[in-house]
């Protein structure tokens, strides 16, 4: 039986854990310390030595990442923390931030010693408006303390963080998207090559990490590398936030090691709420393949994850009982992917919104076997065509519960709707140009 390990979630019942006073009295600001007095290159080591990798959804080895900025040639460089949260199911970067901003604004300059970074930015998704002031006031605190402006802690380091708030776009959670809106333009993904480590912020070498991965960086400087690999598997080190909702008993974040499994997590929640039994869920976030019951006991790493079909993501594990049609929840998904396309690229574009139509068709009970097989097409033209992961992502649910659950779909189509919801179709209200789109009728 695994247990949880509380690091990153250690001070969130804490009185007052967001202040400064609660933040030091608990050790906060120790590690900083720790890695002013090593040399830059040091903590990066660290850093790569424990295997940290990006707790954003990507995985990639966050040290690696580091590594891949350019030799210093006199001019800035940046840090970017990609605070914009918005993927469906994804919940634990918001609370942390709430519970304790400290441990990401120490993260925050630990990092940027590291890369020789001056200025840094936590882009935060904007509708979070209590969050934002909260970190603002922790910048201010730690500003006031010495802990950022100029000699940070006497070391002669110089740094400024600057909190942006973002105004609500799903796609500035990726990286480039990002970027292109914290410097005052529409967010839409740039072109890569060049990648955010050549050409950034404004054009300059920029990393661009995930809350919870800088985050992690100050217990990695205070306990070592080698207590952070000692937690995790061999190629998935160390600990992470899992974030428990849907129909569940006790739903909430759960910090664990990388490698336990839904099985564990479940026993540790109370289990599927009473009298219902457990029928898909999302291993990351609704952009990750589904998942079923069969699936219980895939441990939760990037390899295991991977090889069993689907991805880790953000390890927002959406819990599912038998009284949900899939169809429907695939639909709201769906729904979403396609009013938060940025429109740059056409597959994305329109693939996302002609499957929204056809899954309103099929709950509207006028769907066919053809619109079963037009959404794996559509999927097949949208997957790997796409300008950016977002429209990957929107075919990730479709593809594997066509894979999982087809009866459910054709039941759909056989029985003229939901068989969950007789009246289903009643719900659905289109546009006199999607009711035309979509040949539903009047």
């Amino acid at each position: 039986m695994a247990t949880l390990t509380p690091v990153l979630t250690d001070r969130w019942d804490a009185p007052s854990s967001w202040t400064l006073d609660a933040y030091r009295k608990a050790g906060g600001y120790t590690a900083l310390r720790t890695a002013l007095g090593m040399a830059p290159e040091e903590v990066l080591a660290a850093v790569r030595d424990s295997g940290l990798r990006g707790r954003g959804g990507a995985g990639f080895p966050t040290g690696m990442k580091w590594g891949f900025l350019p030799a210093p040639d006199g001019g800035p460089r940046y840090l970017v923390v990609n605070a914009d949260e918005s993927e469906p199911g994804t919940c634990k970067d918001i609370p942390l931030m709430m519970a304790d901003p400290h441990l990401l604004v120490e993260g925050a300059i630990i990092t940027s010693y590291a890369i020789g970074c001056h200025h840094a930015f936590i882009y935060l998704r904007g509708e979070v408006v209590h969050v934002y002031r909260r970190l603002l006031a922790a910048v201010e605190e730690a500003r006031a303390a010495g802990l950022l402006g100029r000699d940070v802690l006497g070391s002669g380091f110089d740094l400024e963080i600057t909190v942006h708030a973002g105004a609500g776009a799903y796609i500035c959670g990726e990286e480039t998207a990002l970027l292109d809106s914290l410097e005052g333009r529409r967010g839409q993904p740039r072109l890569k090559p060049p990648f955010p480590a050549v050409a950034g912020l404004y054009g300059r070498p920029t990393v661009v990490n995930n809350v919870e991965t800088i985050a992690s960086v100050p217990s990695i400087v205070a306990r070592g590398a080698d207590w952070f690999r000692s937690m995790g598997t061999e190629r998935s080190t160390g600990f992470g936030i899992f974030s428990l909702s849907g129909h569940v008993e006790r739903p909430g974040q759960y910090e664990a090691p990388l490698g336990i499994t839904l099985r564990e997590l479940l026993d540790m929640a109370g289990g599927i709420r009473a009298g219902h039994e457990l029928k898909f869920w999302t291993p990351g976030g609704s952009s990750t393949p589904l998942f079923t019951a069969e699936h219980l006991d895939v441990p939760l790493d990037y390899e295991s994850v991977g090889a069993a079909g689907s991805m880790l993501g953000t390890r927002a594990l959406q819990i599912f009982d038998e009284t949900t049609c899939v169809v429907r929840a695939v639909s709201r998904w769906t729904d979403f992917y396609a009013h938060e396309s940025c429109g740059k690229c056409t597959p994305c574009r329109e693939g996302t919104y002609w499957m929204k139509l056809i899954y309103h068709r099929l709950e509207a009970g006028e769907g066919t076997q053809e619109d079963l097989a037009t959404l794996l097409d559509v999927c097949d033209n949208i997957l790997g065509r796409a300008f950016c992961a977002l429209g990957d992502g929107a075919t990730s649910p479709v593809t594997s519960s066509l894979q999982y659950f087809r009866e459910e779909y054709e039941a759909h189509v056989t029985g003229g709707g939901c068989p969950f919801d007789p009246v289903a179709s009643a719900r659905f209200e289109y546009t006199p140009k999607d009711r035309a789109m979509a040949g539903v009728h009047a």
